[in-house]
């Protein structure tokens, strides 16, 4: 099993990744929301402000404090050392 660092120590499993998305559009920010609600919400940013949502397979919503970017590209590092 493949583990990407989402930052502070945090590792999530690069096949249960479904996307990466910046955190800027109003949909994104209500989908967080019921996330949140709901409990499927995962809060990695450690207090900072949040530049990344992942979306798992099993519809969990994870919050990093890392960019979009450099979160796909320690995945894309992962998936070519495969």
């Amino acid at each position: 099993m493949k583990m990407i660092s989402i930052g502070f120590g945090n590792m999530v499993s690069a096949q249960r990744i479904v996307s990466v998305i910046t955190p800027d559009s109003a949909p994104l920010k209500r989908l967080v929301q019921d996330a949140k609600d709901s409990g499927r919400a995962i809060d990695a940013t450690c207090g900072r402000k949040t530049r990344a949502v992942i979306i798992t397979d099993s519809e969990h919503v994870i919050l990093s404090a890392l960019t979009a970017e450099t979160v796909t590209e320690r995945l894309s590092e992962d998936s070519e050392s495969i």
